[in-house]
């Protein structure tokens, strides 16, 4: 299949690569050129423009940082509506709010181009691997014609619903994984300022009813005090942001999230944007004035 990839940062370089790996024709365009570079050196071809380069593919991957971003690449002068050749699929694989996906995939329909929402779970060694987890809302028949690329970037591929349902799912990871991941620090951090070895509690919770994925590979980042970012703390932020304006909107409490949202908040305002969101282990130290190695 002839696929457009339009977003080559942290995730979307190794999801294009995949496609590439996977025998896709795969075109590429980016406000940087050398983003482009590591694509191109595995057989991408460069476009000059995302009008461009949607006339010349059966489908227009975008995942970029939010949705002003994504209705840009779509609606915006040059954009995929204005390239678009006859039954082009949007895949758009960025987190955006769900009202957001629908207002833009209706916008587009207007347009002749079919958008799907699907964004993705895993993180940077997902994308690399190849084994995200990809939620899918839009027309299901649309769904059925992409499939192949779904499975050349993902391991866990489910349609989800109507437009704007892979973004209501995304929504309820991130509630999960943003309370997760603070739950989990902040038992690390009570166990080593109770004078317990962290490693020890977290290999006995990991064989009980306490388990998670977040407990196995984050608690395991804690540890060994890996904050380099697979999903940046700003980003998480983001995305909580995003399930806070639709809980106010749908007037439904949302306080495990809330309190979340907050801790992300406080690592950009102590300098920890950029690190991953694993490293709210070290907000919860700074809190406790201990101990005194804390890096």
């Amino acid at each position: 299949m002839d696929v457009g990839f339009v977003g080559l940062g942290l995730m979307g370089r190794p999801m294009a690569l995949n496609l590439l790996k996977a025998g896709h024709a795969v075109r590429v365009w980016a406000r940087r050129a050398e983003s482009m570079q590591p694509v191109l050196d595995a057989g991408a071809t460069a476009c000059a423009t995302v009008a461009e380069l949607a006339g010349q593919v059966d489908a227009v991957v975008t995942i970029v940082a939010d949705a002003p971003d994504v209705a840009q690449l779509a609606l915006g002068p040059d954009g995929v509506a204005d390239g678009a050749r006859p039954g082009l699929i949007m895949i758009d694989m960025s987190t955006i709010a769900p009202e957001a996906a629908k207002d833009i995939a209706a916008k587009l329909a207007a347009r002749g181009v079919t958008m799907l929402d699907a964004p993705v779970s895993g993180g940077e060694a997902g994308a690399i691997a190849g084994s995200l987890t990809i939620m899918v809302g839009g027309e299901e028949p649309a769904f059925d014609r992409v499939r192949p690329l779904f499975e050349a970037m993902g391991r866990s591929v489910t349609y989800i619903g109507a437009p704007g349902a892979g973004q209501v799912a995304k929504a309820c990871n991130q509630v999960l994984t943003g309370v997760g991941v603070a739950s989990v620090a902040e038992a690390m951090n009570f166990a080593r300022h109770s004078g317990v070895d962290p490693a020890a509690v977290r290999e006995v919770l990991t064989g009980g009813l306490a388990n998670s994925r977040i407990l196995e590979n984050h608690g395991a980042r804690m540890l060994a005090r890996n904050f380099a970012p697979g999903f940046k703390s700003w980003m998480h932020l983001k995305d909580m942001r995003i399930v806070l304006d639709e809980a106010h909107r749908l007037n439904i409490a949302l306080p495990g999230a809330a309190a979340a949202a907050q801790l992300f908040a406080a690592m950009g305002g102590a300098g920890m944007g950029e690190e991953d969101s694993v490293a709210v282990l070290k907000l919860f130290e700074r809190m406790g004035g201990n101990p005194e190695d804390i890096k």
